[in-house]
């Protein structure tokens, strides 16, 4: 047997500020395969440019694009990174350590994420371990809208060297994201079955920030532990309040309801 090959997926659309750092992070890869989903701001480009190959596609869902992704490797091995993240050399290392040995079918991974003007260690933010890197043929992501994860067949080992996360670079990601997380959280939620009323909403959103801020030592974090705290509380609020406003519009009708 050979060395075992290795392809990192993206899924990307209008990525331009992050794509070609995140293509340069993943280049120790045999291959760095861009889903590119209707980009207008030079992010095929910038891509190609960095050594990736680039597939332009439509937008299924994050979970399913992520699928689509595996579908089309030929690799022993797979690991999904998002345009806003980035694989440090160490970590590289240790991904190639990994499926040279093949003790497992899939990993997870921490990530170290960036919260405006901090790296949180804390609020449930760290060490925020999601499974990634899988064998061929060992794993598929859930078809959730947001938040879809990957599920492994077989054993799972741990990664240790982090994945750094861009996650809110400014104010205004924070409300762009949260805006558009809250709406496909209310929908994926809708379409298992779940419904609110203004006071779970507003339970819900209570219930956030103490966890946060509280439980998960969000204080500890500064000025920015207590701002994530908000943020899930504004979040956690208006993804309710979305999904009791899906629940009047759509009616008891239609509740059954498989796909957007």
């Amino acid at each position: 047997m050979g060395t075992p090959t290795l392809t990192i997926v993206i899924a990307a659309r209008n990525e331009a500020v992050n794509i070609g750092e995140a293509v340069a992070s993943a280049r120790f890869a045999d291959q760095v395969l861009v889903l590119d989903s209707g980009s207008t701001d030079g992010t095929i480009e910038i891509a190609r440019a960095a050594g990736a190959t680039v597939v332009e596609t439509d937008w299924p869902g994050y979970g399913p694009q992520q699928n689509r992704g595996i579908d089309l490797t030929q690799s022993d091995w797979i690991f999904s990174l998002d345009a806003d993240e980035r694989i440090t050399e160490p970590l590289a290392a240790e991904i190639l350590a990994a499926i040279g040995h093949g003790e497992h079918d899939g990993y997870d991974v921490p990530r170290r994420s960036l919260f405006v003007s901090r790296f949180m260690r804390h609020s449930g933010w760290w060490p925020d371990r999601t499974r990634r890197l899988v064998r061929s043929g060992k794993g598929q992501f859930t078809e959730h809208l947001i938040h879809a994860n990957l599920r492994i067949e077989g054993s799972v080992g741990h990664l240790q060297e982090p994945m750094i996360h861009y996650s809110y670079r400014d104010l205004d990601s924070v409300i762009e994201k949260m805006n558009r997380y809250s709406a496909g959280s209310a929908l994926d939620l809708f379409q298992r079955g779940r419904r609110a009323t203004l006071g779970s909403a507003v339970r819900h959103g209570i219930w956030a920030f103490l966890r946060t801020y509280v439980i998960k030592l969000g204080i500890l974090d500064g000025a920015e532990g207590f701002m994530v705290a908000v943020v899930n509380a504004e979040a956690s609020y208006y993804k309710h309040l979305k999904l009791r406003e899906l629940s009047l519009k759509r009616g008891p009708e239609k509740t059954n309801i498989t796909k957007p």
